[in-house]
């Protein structure tokens, strides 16, 4: 049986309708800005704290709107699975690398929905969730 980590993860957008995805120090993979919650705190709050912390991105947490939860293999734990509750930050955003963010990167979805080939270094919630879910209802990017 797999080990099982719950985090949160955030959908964020610019204003050229590009996903925000990082890389953590020490890993290969891309993925939300997000982690698991701290004690005592709820799906919502880690997401708003984490997306603060790693990218710079201040939102309240009841501003931030459910997209959804899933289970997918996580993307740097072998035989683990993650359990990620995700939101969206509405509106467009611009983003900086902190805390344990080494890289981000900007995913032009659009694109990618075209039939190019999405990058290798994805993370699993990402190319067997997320993005089909964002292919299937395009979300409008302002309030």
């Amino acid at each position: 049986m797999k080990d099982r980590i719950v985090v949160s993860a955030v959908c964020v957008f610019d204003d050229a309708g590009r996903l925000l995805t990082v890389r953590k120090r020490g890993t290969g993979m891309f993925m939300h800005p997000g982690g698991k919650p701290e004690p005592g705190e709820t799906a919502i709050q880690a997401a708003a704290r984490e997306l603060a912390e790693e990218v710079g991105i201040v939102v309240q947490p009841e501003d931030l709107e459910l997209m959804g939860v899933w289970i997918a293999d996580a993307a740097n734990e072998a035989a683990t699975d993650i359990e990620a509750t995700v939101f969206r930050a509405p509106g467009t955003w611009r983003a900086s690398p902190a805390a344990e963010i080494a890289e981000i990167r900007w995913l032009d979805i659009r694109r990618h929905g075209g039939g190019q080939a999405l990058p290798r270094d994805l993370a699993p919630l990402l190319t067997d969730h997320i993005l089909p879910l964002l292919a299937a209802a395009p979300m409008e990017l302002t309030d």
